[in-house]
């Protein structure tokens, strides 16, 4: 098989709510969120472009519209975009399933199942040509981590088969875990039974290990992370920005700052660690922005210091105020003198006061 894989269908699961995220995820679904100056699933999509991907299938739930008008047909990706909506929830195999009826592959091609949660540096395309070099049912893209108590884990034989799928123990066998990509066979997707619940890890995968099948584990540790919570989010972005992760989707070079059309980053200003400054954004003279996103039309004033947050859109940061590891909602105004930090989140609309909330004495 040739390094790129033109004929490969994927879905992408992009249904969860992002409850761990709010109140980002109050009005926008997770996938949708921008990081790197691009909504979160630009770069999936244009990575999976790059190893060959040419159609891809959205398994969507949560605010399901939202994703069409930001992404189309596709055709500004070099892709082609379907949309499969889950009228009710239906886990990840359900999910899965669902989906694989807008495929057009045959029973015998493999299918790529992405997160719409992920960042991974890991090669697709050689993941891809190991589950049909060994035929097997699945491959799951396995990451290793340095604390597996917070994962399940999934331990393999010399082989790179399987073995079992082990809920989340104080006392891991491994420290591999399952890093949410897997090529499906297309007939193994289409023997999950339709309108069901169903999850892959607790019932799908297993299964197919009891009754024999070849499950295979595609192990390395290339870059990898779940964006889950604010700081992951500000995370990635970051590494995103700085290129420790490289991204075909990136909207401008990588660099201490990212700043897109329209913003504003006064000369007297420090903006470094991998910041985004979002459209029509600005930044006054002394503050200090450090690894942080700020969203469209916000604004950081004099002297403020914003370290390792998410500023919304519209949202004010008055001169002096000190923001870290903190999620400011969308149009909320932080008054002078305020000291946020610890991963405080401000809802959107609100407005805090001169020294309405402070970590430290007023000293």
């Amino acid at each position: 098989m040739e390094s790129s894989l033109p004929d490969l269908e994927a879905i992408l699961l992009v249904g969860g709510q992002g409850t761990r995220l709010r109140p980002l995820t109050l009005g926008t679904p997770k996938p949708l969120l921008p990081t790197a100056g691009v909504p979160f699933l630009a770069h999936q999509l244009a990575r999976a472009r790059s190893f060959g991907v040419r159609r891809i299938v959205f398994a969507t739930s949560y605010k399901a519209a939202m994703f069409e008008p930001v992404f189309g047909d596709g055709s500004a990706f070099g892709l082609s975009l379907e949309y499969m909506t889950e009228e009710t929830p239906l886990g990840t195999g359900g999910a899965i399933r669902n989906a694989a009826q807008a495929l057009g592959s045959g029973p015998d091609a493999p299918v790529l199942i992405l997160n719409g949660d992920i960042l991974s540096g890991h090669d697709i395309g050689d993941q891809v040509r190991t589950h049909v070099a060994r035929q097997a049912a699945v491959t799951l893209h396995l990451t290793e981590v340095d604390d597996p108590t917070r994962f399940g884990c999934v331990p393999t034989d010399g082989d790179s088969r399987v073995t079992a799928f082990l809920e989340k123990t104080p006392n891991p066998v491994t420290n591999r875990i399952n890093a949410g990509c897997y090529v499906f066979t297309r007939s193994v997707i289409d023997s999950i039974p339709a309108g069901e619940v169903v999850s892959v890890e607790r019932q799908t995968f297993p299964g197919l290990i009891e009754s024999g099948e070849l499950v295979l584990g595609y192990a390395d540790r290339t870059y990898w992370l779940d964006v889950g919570t604010p700081a992951a989010l500000v995370q990635g972005s970051r590494d995103l920005v700085l290129g420790r992760l490289a991204s075909p989707a990136l909207p401008g070079p990588t660099g201490e700052f990212l700043a897109l059309p329209g913003s504003l980053v006064s000369p007297e200003a420090k903006v470094l660690g991998g910041t985004v400054v979002g459209a029509g954004a600005r930044v006054a003279a002394g503050a200090t922005v450090t690894g942080s996103i700020l969203l469209d039309g916000s604004e950081v004033g004099a002297g403020a210091t914003v370290t390792d947050s998410v500023i919304g859109e519209g949202a004010r940061i008055e001169p002096g105020a000190v923001v870290r590891d903190a999620l400011i909602g969308d149009r909320a105004v932080v008054g002078p003198g305020n000291e946020l930090q610890a991963g405080i989140r401000v809802w959107p609309d609100v407005e805090l006061p001169e020294c309405a909330v402070r970590y430290s004495s007023d000293v």
